[in-house]
């Protein structure tokens, strides 16, 4: 078995290639960014497609969320005016206001 050793390589600065200079390597200058909003402003910003799913899942549980409380606030005024009619009963408090009696006055 023979090992051959792998050269070092070379460094060597480019000066000429076929009578012309080498182009400059380009090192792009990184943009300048003292607050993002400000590298923000005149942009229109769009949703990326890849996360439309997550918007409509985030949606329909956010539509969910405020049906659920709508009845929960609908359910707790019934509650409410039910408790308040026995009560009221009960207790036997106010009279008949006008226009709540269910009879005709003779």
């Amino acid at each position: 078995m023979r090992l051959t050793a792998v050269p070092d390589p070379i460094e060597v600065e480019v000066l000429e290639i076929d009578g012309k200079q080498p182009p400059a390597p380009h090192e792009p200058t990184p943009p300048r960014r003292d607050d993002p909003w400000q590298a923000m402003r005149g942009r229109v910003v769009k949703l990326d497609r890849r996360w439309w799913p997550l918007w409509v899942v985030l949606g329909i549980f956010a539509l969910a969320l405020v049906l659920t409380v709508g009845v929960v606030v609908a359910a707790v005024v019934i509650v409410f005016k039910i408790v308040g009619g026995v009560l009221r009963l009960l207790i036997g408090g106010g009279g008949s206001r006008t226009g709540t009696s269910l009879s005709r006055p003779h």
